[in-house]
């Protein structure tokens, strides 16, 4: 099927389509989450399924999900067509599973600012969060404490 200069985007169309900065767009492309054409005229332009992985990169970038997962995802995905139903499927069983473990440890994070503050000691020298005498430096920089175990 031959394709028509309808067919393709300019950076600006993009950009304006998908509400985000040319930046933006050059950006994505730079870090190979979408591609674009040349013209004759060496200008970039894009196909329109370029704007449905930018709004599932946006979509990512509100859940917390960092750039380098989100194309571990679109390396999986075809280049040169829409992604399908599976696809979509797929994808959204993955997050959905990254989100309940966000879920489980804001839930954990919760409970223990919750018992520290509900702890009612307002006292730096019994706080079980304080590190006295930088013992846990012993374990790795970072507040150990609120790292969960095996995260490391």
């Amino acid at each position: 099927m031959e394709r028509r200069a309808s067919d393709l985007l300019t950076v600006g169309e993009v950009a304006k389509r998908a509400g985000i900065a040319t930046s933006a767009v050059r950006f994505y492309e730079d870090q190979g989450l979408i591609s674009a054409e040349r013209s004759p005229g060496n200008q970039r332009r894009y196909r329109r399924h370029v704007l449905r992985r930018i709004s599932l990169i946006l979509a990512a970038k509100r859940l917390g999900i960092p750039l380098s997962e989100v194309a571990e995802i679109f390396s999986t995905l075809p280049e040169g067509r829409m992604p399908g139903q599976r696809d979509w499927e797929r994808i959204s069983r993955r997050w959905a599973a990254h989100l309940e473990a966000r879920r489980r440890e804001i839930e954990r994070l919760e409970e223990e600012l919750t018992g520290c503050i509900g702890c009612g000691c307002l006292s730096l020298r019994r706080c079980g969060v304080l590190n006295p005498q930088d013992t846990l430096s012993a374990q790795g920089a970072g507040p150990r404490r609120l790292i969960p175990e095996g995260a490391d």
